[in-house]
């Protein structure tokens, strides 16, 4: 089975290889494509278009079984901003979500967010770090590394996955 991630991200591909991992015969590759959302979705309407958008247009682009599409973004709630990962995949036929962990963001990061900046970055100015995105990212640094962005990543792949590798949808 071929596999198509939405993007070039090593943490995505890495999230989708983890899990398809006990599938047999499966090859995962990234390809760039747009997520057809501004660059730091807001909401959770938006984080999952542009994931679902990756999904399609991973698919479009080769001869591909299942297009994936992997999406962090931020979403307001009563006590502050959180922190909101969705994935999709498709077969061209069905179309399937899934959700992974949300993490409320420290006031030092949900204000500038808030005001229209990327998280990315505002992690990486706050931390004095650089490209956490790439590496532990927000999740882990705010779980204290008791999850990571690529198993948070993973475990919202994970649950769209299911209808594709299981029985149990049908």
């Amino acid at each position: 089975m071929r596999v198509s991630v939405g993007s070039g991200n090593p943490v995505k591909i890495a999230a989708v290889e983890r899990a398809l991992s006990d599938v047999a015969g499966v090859t995962v590759e990234g390809v760039e494509v747009d997520s057809g959302v501004a660059e730091q979705p807001r909401g959770r309407t938006e984080t999952i278009s542009g994931a679902e958008n990756r999904a399609e247009s991973a698919l479009e682009a080769g001869e591909y079984d299942l297009g994936v599409g992997v999406e962090g973004g931020v979403a307001e709630h009563e006590d502050g901003l959180y922190l909101i990962m969705w994935a999709a995949v498709t077969d061209g036929e069905r179309a399937t979500r899934g959700a992974g962990p949300t993490i409320r963001l420290p006031e030092s990061m949900a204000e500038p967010v808030g005001e229209g900046r990327e998280l990315g970055p505002v992690v990486d100015e706050v931390l004095g770090a650089e490209n956490v995105a790439e590496g532990a990212g927000a999740a882990g640094v705010l779980t204290g590394r008791a999850i990571d962005r690529e198993s948070s990543l993973t475990h919202a792949v994970a649950a769209a996955l299911g209808p594709f590798v299981t029985g149990h949808y049908e």
